[in-house]
């Protein structure tokens, strides 16, 4: 019974990271069994969003303050997982608008998004 209990408690205390873990597989899910190029690129960002869940849950410290020196405070938030995560929202946003962009090319060279016709014109 005690290790029940205890397995109960581990799974309810990070709760989050399992959250994030199945945003993951979600998005992995969608990248790659998806042939529209547009859906691909939501996995991608679904994926990527979960990572960024994961990294900002890192940072998180239970009654933390922000941190800077502050009376009274006695324990504060690392910075550093923050700071990560604005930069990889700017990567992001970056690379799916890259990504789009390029669809629309293909879109206009091919007339299609789907993979398996794009396969089938390139083997003409």
């Amino acid at each position: 019974m005690a290790a029940v209990v205890g397995a109960l408690e581990f799974v309810l205390g990070h709760a989050v990271q399992w959250g994030a873990i199945i945003v993951m597989m979600i998005g992995l899910y969608i990248g790659m069994t998806q042939g529209n190029l547009i859906k691909k690129v939501i996995g991608l960002n679904i994926f990527q969003t979960s990572v960024f869940l994961l990294y900002i849950e890192i940072g998180y410290v239970e009654g933390g303050t922000a941190p800077i020196v502050l009376e009274g405070a006695t324990a504060y938030s690392n910075p550093l997982p923050h700071v990560l995560i604005l930069t990889a929202i700017v990567v992001s946003v970056a690379t799916t608008s890259l990504a789009l962009a390029l669809i629309v090319r293909i879109r206009e060279a091919y007339g299609s998004i789907e993979e398996d016709e794009l396969r089938d014109d390139g083997d003409r």
